[in-house]
């Protein structure tokens, strides 16, 4: 994987091994990104990330969401998308094997480039209460807490 270097410093250092293979992310990867996701301590799955609902997110952000394997064995992946003012990086996760070696961040820059493209100006990430680690790693590349906000939720009707 060779992805050119960035001036911001916090994107720097990508991994230079042939054997990984950034791409973005198909249909036929779901049930092993599922895999990865649920064996991801910190990255949690609930209703919105059915088989269904995840297709759809594909299919109106076509491309933009992201994968990484070593060989042929999916080692990384993010769930990436926007609502044309900012994207939204989802289920970032790359597998306990592979951690340590950039690949987590290749996901983002990955990501980010991607929504630049689009012109999206800004990316959010949700990060777990409680989630140390989480949260030291998107620090690590520059994301910021917001305490001006909270998240609030509800359900739609059905």
């Amino acid at each position: 994987m060779r992805l050119p270097q960035p001036a911001d410093p916090t994107m720097a250092e990508m991994p230079e091994a042939d054997d990984f293979a950034l791409r973005s992310m198909r249909p036929a990867d779901l049930p092993a990104v599922v895999a990865l996701w649920s064996a991801t301590p910190g990255v949690v799955l609930n209703e919105s990330d059915t088989p269904d609902a995840l297709l759809a997110y594909l299919q109106r952000n076509p491309s933009l969401s992201v994968v990484i394997e070593d060989g042929a064995v999916l080692v990384g992946a993010a769930l990436v998308g926007h609502d044309g003012r900012r994207g939204w990086l989802h289920h970032v996760a790359v597998a306990a094997s592979h951690r340590g070696q950039g690949l987590g961040r290749a996901l983002v820059r990955q990501a980010l480039v991607a929504l630049a493209a689009q012109n999206i100006p800004k990316c959010n990430v949700f990060v777990v209460a409680g989630n140390a680690a989480g949260q030291a790693f998107w620090e690590h590349l520059g994301f910021a807490a917001r305490s001006d906000l909270i998240a609030l939720q509800r359900r739609t009707p059905v």
